[in-house]
């Protein structure tokens, strides 16, 4: 299990057994802190009951330890993970959880109670699976380490797959594999002998866990909350709050950098690493030679004002293609947003120089950055109040003109257009906006803004609807607000922070996060949403704080993402690869797909009058997936192991 995931430890490894127990645990550590050897795991705590595997950072362990060691504890190093122990040893796992400000997915062993505990940090930014394989509880930080446990023959949820195609990625707790979850962000899930020894529904899984931070609970108490300053205290406020994460977060014994794309959020955690630092931050970006889909020239120019020592990289058609066949080892599970190949390319240049590099993810969830809140705002306010054979009409009329005719009538107006409709993608967005007129309810709204396909149990014989988080959405603000939770929740980590761990952790970087210290998250939701979205223009307040170290025409521009040229390529280079994984025999005989539908909008793709990159991308990266796990099938797994991550003394799976 630990060799399938060599490549987010290549420093070193290692292995605990408790074999009266019927526990084992491995670990691959990715060196940051404490490189020597006193920073090995799994590690045993000072009094030698706890034992723990653990993926991430704790960054405020400096302050704990010396709390910790005030209290008695000696350390035999200095690493973050000992003080976690100590924590624990001192205060127990939740209490010490909820004194620590980190990223981490870890597990750690009661050898006196003999019990088990997974917990994953307050956003979900390091993943973390467990579940039921022949017969044993298993977890592990990736799917590819469970799949190497002996006798693994979980079938593939079809529920999971129809939630692929809605979402573009298998919402948490689910997994594309039965009997296999997620862990929640912010729980702590209990095992003992009798919860581990056969496989365990969603209600059973909910029972054995408890959160020990609540994004629910704390965003509603926010919002009742609310912060009575000025504007400017909110900038000094955030100011403060922001500073202060990102020096955490630049804690490391290793070489560290920053992702710097030029835009709004990249380029305040860029700002205020460079305003910390003695020396010129390392900084990077890549580029496409395709000019609406580069933003290199932006981020050279933030990275110039700010002295930072900056490395563009321009990436050619090829080098990004040659990335595809590989998407399906590096996600693991399947998973379709295609900035997933940028994303893996930046950080492999980052890699070349750095151990770690700092992100700007999560500016756009907590302070209203995407475009799509205050479109769906403005057209819900407008349309609430029809009836709703009118709105229907409505939606008809703009489903009438394809994306294409959207697109070529937005660049005519585009001059005369205030700065919130100068968006990316318009055509594609109106006819969001278009299945938005049919929503009832914010939770609906956001499912249906969310949609790739907007009915794909549909298109998936045998799937049912899954139920997931955005279902129970807190008595927030108002709508917008709502949305923005709902992103929080779900779109954050199981999309944007799935693919910056993967894309990372592949070539051994570590990424961290500054804008989803938990602190900074519970500041955004006490803020009155004017002081987030403002005269029409999301993120408002970062900027303002931006602006204190950054020019303001350095920065004001529409909002592009991190996208590539899909829809080209599937026409030209990715053609044939698409059309052999499309075919419709083969998916009639695979038996996951209904082949009508999808080779109806793959033929309006080809043919120019639809863009349908969307939609089909899931499809793609399903098929992609499967074919990967059927050849692995075929040749069988390589001989990573005789570890078990957890293993009970149960009857195996009757199966």
């Amino acid at each position: 299990m630990a060799a399938r995931i060599r490549a987010r430890g290549p420093d070193d490894d290692g292995v605990f057994e408790d074999a009266a127990a019927g526990f084992a645990a491995a670990h691959r550590r990715l060196s940051v802190i404490d490189l020597s050897p006193a920073g090995h795991q799994p590690m045993v705590s000072e009094s030698g009951r706890y034992v723990v595997v653990f993926n991430g950072e704790i960054y405020n362990f400096r302050p704990l330890r010396e709390q910790l060691a005030a209290a008695g504890h000696a350390f035999r190093g200095h690493s973050d993970t000992e003080v976690l122990l100590a924590s624990v040893e001192e205060w127990g796992l939740v209490p010490a959880l909820e004194r620590c400000n980190g990223a981490f997915a870890l597990a750690l062993w009661d050898r006196r109670e003999r019990r088990l505990r997974l917990a994953r940090d307050r956003v979900g930014i390091k993943p973390l699976y467990f579940g039921w394989v022949a017969g044993s509880f298993v977890f592990g930080s990736e799917l590819k380490a469970i799949r190497a446990c002996p006798g693994f023959d979980n079938p593939v949820s079809r529920d999971a797959v129809a939630a692929l195609l809605r979402y573009d990625y298998v919402p948490s707790p689910w997994c594309i594999f039965e009997d296999l979850y997620k862990l929640r962000p912010g729980t702590v899930l209990t095992a003992t002998a009798d919860f581990a020894r056969t496989p365990r529904g969603d209600a059973d899984v909910r029972a054995a866990s408890a959160p020990f931070w609540s994004a629910r609970e704390r965003a509603a108490a926010a919002a009742e909350q609310r912060f009575d300053g000025d504007a400017e205290e909110a900038r000094a406020a955030l100011d403060r709050l922001l500073r202060d994460a990102v020096a955490s977060r630049t804690v490391a014994d290793v070489p560290l950098g920053a992702f710097l794309s030029g835009g709004v959020d990249s380029s305040t955690v860029t700002a205020l690493m460079q305003a910390q630092s003695s020396r010129p931050v390392r900084t990077f970006s890549i580029g496409f030679h395709y000019g609406e889909y580069d933003e290199a020239e932006y981020a050279r120019a933030v990275a110039a004002h700010l002295g930072t020592d900056h490395t563009a990289l321009y990436v050619s058609a090829d080098q990004a293609l040659d990335v595809i066949p590989r998407l399906p080892e590096l996600y693991d599970e399947p998973f379709a947003d295609s900035s997933q190949i940028p994303t893996f390319l930046v950080s492999r240049l980052a890699r070349s120089e750095v151990t770690v590099a700092l992100s700007g993810d999560g500016g756009d969830e907590l302070f209203g950055g995407y475009v799509r809140y205050r479109l769906a705002r403005s057209t819900w306010r407008k349309v609430s109040m029809l009836p709703p054979p009118l709105r229907r009409g409505l939606a008809r009329s703009l489903r009438l003109g394809p994306p294409g005719f959207w697109d070529r009538l937005h660049g005519i107006a585009s001059p005369v257009l205030p700065e919130a409709l100068q968006v990316s993608q318009p055509g594609h967005k109106v006819h969001r906006l278009a299945d938005v007129l049919q929503a009832q309810t914010p939770a609906e709204t956001y499912s249906l803004l969310a949609s790739e396909w907007a009915r794909p149990e549909a298109l998936v014989p045998g799937a049912r609807p899954l139920p997931t988080l955005i279902d129970d959405t807190p008595p927030l603000g108002g709508f917008t607000e709502r949305l923005m939770w709902m992103d929080f929740v779900s779109y954050l980590p199981d999309d944007i922070l799935t693919k910056v761990d993967r894309a990372t952790m592949v070539v051994g970087l570590e990424a961290r996060v500054p804008m989803l210290d938990h602190r900074v998250a519970e500041h955004a939701w006490s803020l009155p949403l004017d002081l987030r979205i403002h005269g029409g223009q999301g993120k408002w307040l970062l900027r303002q704080v931006l602006y204190r170290y950054v020019p303001r025409e350095l920065i004001e521009r529409p909002k592009q993402g991190f996208s590539i040229p899909l829809e080209h390529w599937l026409r030209e280079p990715l053609r044939d690869w698409a059309e052999a994984l499309l075919d419709e025999a083969r998916l009639r005989r695979e038996g996951f797909l209904h082949p009508g539908p999808i080779r109806q909008l793959w033929a309006e793709h080809l043919a120019g009058t639809h863009d349908r990159q969307y939609n089909l991308w899931g499809v793609l990266m399903f098929q992609a997936w499967l074919e990967q796990l059927r050849e692995e099938a075929t040749v069988g797994m390589d001989g990573a192991g005789a570890v078990c991550a957890q293993g009970s003394r149960g009857s195996p799976d009757p199966r």
